[in-house]
């Protein structure tokens, strides 16, 4: 098998070879250029000591000295080169305490974590394939490098590792592999909160989420999102649903956009149901005010994990107000407009669109003639400019501050007047506004 390597990574190839020096491009730039899908970077792997590899190139940083690792930088572009190592143990299953040189490819090889990672090439000896990777690509499996309870002692992570392979590259996770998995969940203790959120998030933005669903058969869940472990537990006895909790969560995320922030919401929408579920006598289930107590919970889940705020703010706002159901006119969608926030209105949209398609048929084509109902009125509004927020409303703090409002006030004036302008844009007047205003504080209206 021949591979054609991009320019940069045959010359570095090239000149590690030139100064006597084997090298090969390693891992998963293999496994996706095999695969014909777009490698996001290239690694490669050398006999050279790092020493040695700074002695070839112009330009290096130490990214990763202590492991044998150098980034060689071509133009603007870095490329790690790590010298063949052996692994030493891994008491704290995360790093390696030491790790050794070698001069043999087979053993580098052989401390890597799957099979299909651990293949290498170059163009003068080709594939090296020591540990069946080819053959796993082919049968469409997540295999382990030798011994999985060795690999998963090495690097817990590697447990998250496997079911997030499965999910991109649409592969079953091999049986001894998966055993191997589930009896060593609790490790996962050992591991930050950052790396499990890479991981989280490459799988559920990937083009199977539902694997999303292997992460709870193995037990992986429970140590990661317990919450979730109860949701599927939480049958929902009602027409609207076929599905309990947790599988209606499953079925969401693969109803919506790849995005981080509308794969993320769909994992929490419904994850405070539990806590809020009561059956009537008639043995309906119910979930009042869940939208609320699962976006408390999503903001605490996506802190422990780590998650930046801005994240956190997106996520937890479309979850708080994925119930809203404004009817499609213009005033109803203005104010839901301005409630969501109309940098998020469309994927509030794309949420209730998923949710939907993941209950049961009962009134579904209603639900969702509402949501395209609604998003025709929130394109015309926003092709008119309709004042949505208090930054394009005709009146001011100062405007307020001039007609000797003070304090509090101020506040509850511009809200009430955004309010009154969100229902009848045409009220969006500096001298109407000024007028309502001076009746406000005249009459010391109080906001309810």
């Amino acid at each position: 098998m021949r591979l054609k390597l991009p320019p940069k990574v045959k010359y570095i190839l090239d000149i590690l070879h030139a100064h006597g020096f084997e090298a090969y491009a390693v891992g998963g730039c293999v496994r996706d250029y095999i695969l014909a899908r777009q490698p996001d970077d290239w690694d490669i792997t050398t006999s050279a000591r790092p020493e040695e590899v700074k002695a070839c190139f112009r330009r290096t940083v130490d990214t990763g000295i202590k492991h044998g690792t150098v980034t060689v930088m071509l133009d603007d572009t870095g490329f790690e080169v790590t010298t063949y190592r052996v692994d030493g143990e891994y008491t704290d299953g995360r790093h390696p305490d030491s790790v050794t040189y070698t001069s043999l490819l087979s053993e580098d090889l052989r401390r890597r974590d799957f099979t299909i990672n651990a293949m290498a090439y170059n163009e003068e000896d080709g594939l090296v394939d020591l540990f069946g990777g080819m053959d796993d690509l082919q049968k469409k499996v997540i295999r382990c490098v030798g011994d999985p309870n060795e690999r998963f002692d090495e690097d817990a992570l590697r447990i998250l590792r496997a079911v997030r392979f499965s999910a991109q590259l649409d592969f079953s996770i091999e049986n001894e592999t998966a055993l191997a998995v589930s009896s060593h969940v609790k490790m996962l203790s050992h591991v930050s909160a950052e790396r499990i959120q890479v991981e989280l998030v490459k799988l559920i933005t990937s083009k199977h989420p539902e694997a999303f669903r292997t992460l709870y058969t193995l037990g992986i869940t429970k140590m990661i999102l317990p919450e979730f472990d109860i949701c599927m537990e939480t049958p929902q006895n009602t027409a609207h649903h076929c599905y309990n909790v947790g599988e209606h969560i499953i079925h969401a995320m693969c109803e919506c956009p790849d995005s981080k922030v509308l794969r993320l919401t769909m994992l929490l929408h419904d994850i405070g149901k539990p806590c809020v579920r009561w059956t009537d006598s008639l043995g309906r289930d119910h979930f009042k005010g869940h939208a609320f107590v699962s976006a408390d919970m999503a903001d605490g889940i996506l802190r422990r994990l780590r998650f930046d705020n801005d994240t956190r703010r997106r996520v937890t706002t479309l979850i708080r107000w994925h119930d809203l159901r404004p009817a499609p006119v213009d005033g109803q969608v203005r104010r839901a407009m301005y409630t969501v926030g109309p940098d998020l209105f469309e994927d509030y949209l794309s949420v209730q669109w998923a949710d939907n398609m993941a209950k049961s048929l009962y009134q579904r084509e209603r639900k969702l003639q509402r949501i395209r109902d609604v998003y025709e009125v929130y394109k015309g509004i926003m092709e008119r400019g309709d004042c949505l927020s208090l930054k394009t409303l005709a009146i001011g703090g100062r405007d307020l501050v001039a007609l000797g409002v003070r304090g509090p006030e101020i506040g509850n004036i511009l809200e009430a007047s955004l309010l009154a302008v969100l229902e009848n844009p045409s009220l969006n007047d500096r001298d109407i506004l000024l007028v309502f205003a001076r009746w406000w504080k005249e009459h010391d209206v109080r906001l309810m």
